[in-house]
C-alpha cells in the first residue's frame, strides 16, 4: 500500500509544479503584450515629435500614387502613414477625434499620449497594477482640466485685437505661418460675417467656406462676400448682362471628376485654446488607459 501512495503523490506534486508554471507564463503574457502596445504606440508619438511647434520641422510624405505632400500637421502625417499594429492605430484615430473636436493640436494630443505611456512603462516596472495607473490618470485629468479652465480667459467676439492674436497663434505652427498678417485677419472677418457678434456663441462652420484654385500665390488669396461660382460660363460671347435671373441648383451640372484630384472646397476650423487643450488632454488620457488595459491581442483574420 505505500509503495502505491508514493507514485501518486509524486504526481500529484508533478501536476502542481505544471499548474505553477502556466500561471507564471499567464501572467508574463499581459505584460509582454502590454509593452508592446506601449512600445507601438510610442513608436507614432516619436515619429511627429519634431513636427512639434513654431519650429517643428516639415515631414515629406509620398503617396502610393507618387504624390507628394510636405506637412508639418499631425493630423495629415499620421493619416498617411501606413500603421498596422491595433494599438499605434488607436493613435492616429486620436488624433482623428481631436481634429474633429477643435480642428487643431492634432500633434499635441499623441505627443501627450506618448508621454503619457512612457510614463506608464516606469510605473508598470515598479510593480504598480495597471488599474491603479488608469484610476490615477482619471484624476489626474480632472485636475487638470480644473487648472487650465482657471487659467483661461474668456475672449469677447467685440475684441477683435484677441481674436487676431488666436488666430495668428493658429498659425504660426503651420507651413504658411509667413503669411499669418495676411490670414489671421481674413479669418477673423469671415467668421464675424457670419454671425452677429452680440448675440451669437459659437459659429456654424459650414457658413464659410475656402475655394482653392491652382496657380497664383498665398497673396492672392481674398475674402469674397457672398457666393463663388466655380462653374465656368458656357456662352463666352455673354460678357455683361443686367437684370439678368441667376439660378441657384443645388446638384453639380458638369461631369464628375476621377479620384485623384485636388478638392475645391475645404471647410477651416476657427478653435480656442481652451478647448484644444482640454480636448488634447481628455482624448490622450482616455486613450492611454484604454492601451493600459489591454492584456491580450486577438486575429480574427
Amino acid at each position: 500500500m505505500p509503495e502505491n501512495v508514493a507514485p501518486r503523490s509524486g504526481a500529484t506534486a508533478g501536476a502542481a509544479g505544471g499548474r505553477g508554471k502556466g500561471a507564471y507564463q499567464d501572467r508574463d503574457k499581459p505584460a509582454q503584450i502590454r509593452f508592446s502596445n506601449i512600445s507601438a504606440a510610442k513608436a507614432v508619438a516619436d515619429a511627429i515629435r519634431t513636427s512639434l511647434g513654431p519650429k517643428g520641422m516639415d515631414k515629406m510624405i509620398q503617396d502610393g500614387k507618387g504624390d507628394v505632400t510636405i506637412t508639418n500637421d499631425g493630423a495629415t502625417i499620421l493619416k498617411q502613414m501606413q500603421v498596422l499594429h491595433p494599438a499605434a492605430r488607436m493613435l492616429v484615430e486620436l488624433s482623428k477625434a481631436q481634429d474633429i473636436e477643435a480642428g487643431d493640436g492634432t500633434t499635441s494630443v499623441v505627443i501627450i499620449a506618448g508621454s503619457l505611456l512612457d510614463s506608464c512603462t516606469k510605473l508598470l516596472q515598479k510593480g504598480i497594477h495597471p488599474t491603479i495607473i488608469s484610476e490615477s490618470f482619471q484624476k489626474a485629468l480632472e485636475k487638470g482640466i480644473e487648472i487650465l479652465t482657471d487659467m483661461s480667459r474668456p475672449v469677447e467676439l467685440s475684441d477683435r485685437e484677441t481674436l487676431l492674436n488666436s488666430a495668428t497663434t493658429s498659425l504660426n505652427s503651420k507651413v504658411v505661418s509667413q503669411y499669418s498678417s495676411l490670414l489671421s485677419p481674413m479669418s477673423v472677418n469671415a467668421v464675424m460675417k457670419v454671425i452677429d457678434p452680440a448675440t451669437a456663441t459659437s459659429v456654424d462652420l459650414r457658413d464659410i467656406k475656402i475655394v482653392k484654385k491652382l496657380g497664383g500665390t498665398i497673396d492672392d488669396c481674398e475674402l469674397v462676400e457672398g457666393l463663388v461660382l466655380t462653374q465656368k460660363v458656357s456662352n463666352s460671347g455673354i460678357t455683361r448682362v443686367e437684370k439678368a435671373k441667376i439660378g441657384l441648383i443645388q446638384f453639380c451640372l458638369s461631369a464628375p471628376k476621377t479620384d485623384g484630384g485636388i478638392s475645391n472646397i475645404l471647410e477651416e476650423l476657427v478653435v480656442q485654446p481652451l478647448l484644444v487643450s482640454v480636448s488634447a488632454l481628455t482624448l490622450a488620457t482616455e486613450t492611454v488607459r484604454s492601451i493600459l488595459k489591454i492584456d491580450d491581442v486577438v486575429n480574427t483574420r
